[in-house]
């Protein structure tokens, strides 16, 4: 008893020091990351793990703008922390699940409009433990059977990273602002804005960790576009 009591005050004396800190970002190198695309990728994923993902399959939600920008839609699909079990419910691996931004959410390369949409296919990102990437690409393969999508390890070409400090669990992108909304006008914030400031010029977004908010932020992002952005996010105060 004294000995557990002694692990959960190292814990919390560990947790405090870590929200005061920073803000700190770190590029999760024992993370790797693995592509689903394909007509069949959310049917695929349904009957395979243990969370419902249907959601990363539905069309924009009516909160987006109806304009193109360079970023992310204003109103995104949050990640998903999720299991592959075996047939008895054992478990076997865990990931996170993200899905990119569209092309039709974000400006061509020649910013006079929208880019040209997936075509009904849909590419969803997993984040996954680099020391099993390989076990677990070979798993998934051999229940893909017949369907049509396709699975690929993508970690030359993404990269994993962490944000964390400074008592990030207590913010939130859709936060209110109490003296603008004591007026009876303005009492949310600017959700283009706020995209913007959460996300890189590419179009990709820190999220929340969808299992505890004081795990801070994670985000999958592409490998080589994450240095000018994590050195002004150093520079932040939060």
């Amino acid at each position: 008893m004294h000995r557990f009591r002694s692990s959960l005050l190292s814990y919390h004396r560990c947790l405090h020091s870590l929200q005061n800190a920073g803000p700190l970002c770190s590029h999760l190198k024992s993370r790797s990351v693995i592509r689903f695309s394909g007509p069949d990728t959310i049917k695929f994923l349904q009957g395979l793990l243990s969370n419902d993902v249907r959601r990363f399959g539905e069309p924009p939600r009516e909160e987006n703008s109806p304009i193109p920008t360079p970023n992310v839609a204003s109103v995104v699909v949050p990640p998903m922390y999720a299991a592959l079990l075996t047939p008895q419910g054992r478990f076997l691996y865990d990931l996170f699940l993200y899905r990119p931004p569209r092309p039709e959410e974000k400006l061509d390369r020649t910013g006079s409009g929208p880019g040209n949409g997936s075509g009904g296919s849909v590419e969803i990102l997993a984040d996954v433990d680099n020391s099993i990437s390989d076990e677990l690409l070979a798993t998934l393969k051999k229940y893909r059977l017949r369907s049509k999508v396709d699975i690929d390890n993508v970690a030359d070409d993404f990269s994993c990273w962490q944000r964390y400090g400074r008592d990030l669990s207590g913010k939130t992108p859709t936060v209110e602002e109490p003296e603008a909304d004591s007026v009876g006008w303005g009492g949310g914030v600017d959700r283009a804005d706020m995209s913007a400031s959460h996300s890189s010029d590419v179009g990709w977004q820190w999220f929340k960790d969808p299992r505890l908010g004081c795990l801070g932020f994670r985000g999958i992002f592409p490998s080589g576009t994450m240095r000018e952005f994590t050195d002004l996010l150093l520079r932040l105060k939060f």
